[in-house]
């Protein structure tokens, strides 16, 4: 039996209980026994983290303990994959250097409107942006027959390395009211091995709308399964 962990919560702003549960259904469909949990203390018991072989993490900032992130990262090598996107995965735990090694990028900001249409709220992120799809996405089982494709939504600027396998990349033009100049490309979509585990990252995914897009939705879907156990 495949074994799939979600690990929910942080930051509400990214509804991780409405977000997670999206793809639930997607997971028993294919013979996953899905086990919920709303903390990462599981992550510090070792025998459920051994017989795991997918977790699907949604936890936005928050901290975690030391013995939680040993256990996360102690399963990954073993083997467990690792899944998840936008704040859930790629902006979790910033002050564990241990974790952000882990997953191979950080959150860095998500560019704003024009300062005379910015008015409060979460949409003054949301930009128009292309997702390309790398060449190396072209043939991926994630992303392949996957073709570029436009969001409006929070478009993540990345702290990355190139352990990474990018799948797909966003850039973010030279605007005049932002302070760099010249346009920068950040991973939307990568994947990274570590140890004998996978990790699967896509920085789509603020809002469960987004999930819904079919290409991300795709794309997710996709992720989960190739992060999964393998041997």
């Amino acid at each position: 039996m495949t074994r799939a962990l979600v690990v929910r919560g942080g930051w509400d702003g990214h509804k991780p209980v409405e977000s997670t549960d999206l793809f639930l259904p997607f997971l028993e469909e294919r013979g996953y026994d899905v086990r919920v949990e709303e903390s990462t203390a599981v992550y510090a018991d070792a025998d459920a983290m051994a017989q795991t072989d997918l977790i699907l993490q949604s936890v936005t900032m928050s901290t975690i303990e030391p013995e939680e992130l040993k256990g996360l990262i102690a399963a990954v090598r073993a083997g467990t994959g690792l899944a998840g996107w936008h704040g859930g995965i790629a902006d979790s735990f910033r002050n564990s250097s241990d974790y952000l090694q882990l997953v191979g990028g950080q959150f860095a900001t998500h560019p704003s409107k024009e300062p005379s249409e910015v008015v409060g709220d979460a949409s003054d992120n949301y930009l128009p942006y292309t997702v390309e799809i790398t060449e190396l996405g072209r043939t991926h089982p994630i992303t392949v027959g996957v073709d570029d494709f436009a969001l409006e939504t929070e478009q993540y600027w990345v702290l990355h390395d190139d352990l990474n396998d990018v799948l797909a990349t966003t850039t973010h033009p030279v605007r005049p009211w932002h302070p760099w100049h010249r346009p920068i490309t950040s991973p939307a979509v990568w994947t990274r091995q570590w140890g004998e585990g996978r990790i699967f990252v896509a920085t789509p995914g603020h809002s469960p709308d987004v999930l819904q897009d079919e290409n991300v939705r795709t794309i997710i879907e996709r992720g989960l399964v190739w992060a999964t156990r393998t041997a």
